[in-house]
């Protein structure tokens, strides 16, 4: 007997992977979402039910008595859809976001400031004082084991790729199109940040769902094998189109025109995949040194309209003019310190490089 499977949302930047994937596991797959938004990735033979995911009365009455082996929910009012679907599915697995930890969205909140480095899944969810949307996102989680005990859930980080709502890279790709050379960077681009390549997003869900022994019961992060810097992340962008940047690093006070392609924080966002790739045996369909780049393709291929509501939304002015001023009085700036600096010099070498070397041999070299 042919097992099924219910897909909510599936339509997105993951979505038609999940289903192309469960299909390919000998699932019969049905998606429900709003319409609005039709994939032409998802086969025709995809039953596809349209009703609204944040009222699950409508999915109730869309649904009427409809049981399914597996339900993936991946879009919509996770809480009460959890709800709603227990002791009318076989398998419940779901998606959540990496917000919820305690210090994602207020680093202070943790001692010291900033996220744990690497997170893992049993460090401290968001808590009292803490914002309240990421409260309830771990509240929710609670929601899920409580009438799913054998769930899986999983906690996605920004997901990047082909058909992302808003895409963060395009701020990057337009200034590439645009012939721009000069990038400004809180802090040079240091701060490392949590990313996932859709199709990866993909893949490690369809590997908790190969794996039921191991993924029951678990919470599970999900990202790239490999965490990039921002700086990192610029240069594999603009490295998909033949463009090197020369990125221009300020203090994050000072550095404005960089706050959109950060993630709003120079504290380090980094989740650990070891229970993903150690106990579920995930691994990259695509390595973040291929997917960041193809990304930018794509996304050269079908740009965003200037100036529409998607590009308003990423909160990027794409003011080049106040850019390059704001770099040349930064440039004079640094000038101006140039000789407080070298005085304060301690002439410090790393006891590894040639010089510090040479002088403690005696070596004097032409």
């Amino acid at each position: 007997m042919t097992n099924t499977a219910l897909v909510i949302g599936g339509t997105g930047p993951t979505g038609p992977h999940v289903v192309n994937g469960l299909i390919a596991r000998g699932y019969q797959v049905a998606i429900a979402h709003s319409g609005r938004h039709e994939s032409e990735l998802i086969p025709p033979t995809v039953s596809h039910i349209h009703t609204d995911a944040f009222d699950v009365a409508q999915v109730a009455a869309a649904l009427a008595d409809s049981r399914f082996d597996l339900v993936v929910s991946m879009y919509g009012r996770l809480r009460d859809l959890a709800v709603y679907f227990a002791g009318r599915c076989g398998r419940f697995v779901s998606v959540g976001g990496a917000p919820v930890y305690r210090g994602f969205g207020w680093p202070e909140a943790n001692h010291p400031s900033g996220m744990a480095v690497p997170t893992r899944e049993h460090d401290p969810r968001a808590g009292v004082g803490d914002n309240p949307k990421v409260i309830k996102m771990g509240e929710t989680e609670d929601v899920v084991f409580a009438h799913h005990p054998d769930a899986t859930h999983l906690r996605y980080p920004r997901v990047y790729g082909p058909w992302q709502v808003q895409p963060k890279e395009w701020s990057i790709v337009r200034r590439v199109l645009d012939g721009r050379r000069r990038i400004i960077l809180p802090e040079a681009g240091l701060s490392i940040g949590v990313l996932v390549y859709s199709l990866n997003a993909a893949e490690a869900l369809l590997s908790s769902i190969d794996r039921p022994e191991v993924a029951a019961g678990k919470v599970l992060n999900v990202t790239d094998e490999r965490s990039v810097s921002l700086a990192q992340w610029v240069g594999l962008l603009g490295e998909g189109l033949d463009h090197e940047f020369e990125i221009v690093g300020m203090p994050w006070e000072l550095a404005r025109p960089g706050w959109p392609l950060g993630e709003c924080t120079t504290h380090h966002r980094v989740l650990s995949s070891e229970l993903l790739r150690g106990e579920i045996g995930y691994r990259d369909v695509l390595g973040v040194e291929q997917a960041l780049p193809s990304t930018a393709r794509w996304l050269a291929d079908h740009p965003l309209e200037r100036g529409s509501v998607t590009e308003r939304g990423l909160q990027d002015p794409f003011d080049y003019e106040a850019e390059d001023r704001l770099i040349d009085a930064w440039e004079r700036a640094v000038e101006s310190v140039r000789p407080a600096a070298r005085a304060a010099d301690p002439g410090w070498v790393d006891r590894y490089a040639y010089s510090s070397i040479d002088a403690h041999l005696g070596i004097e070299r032409g």
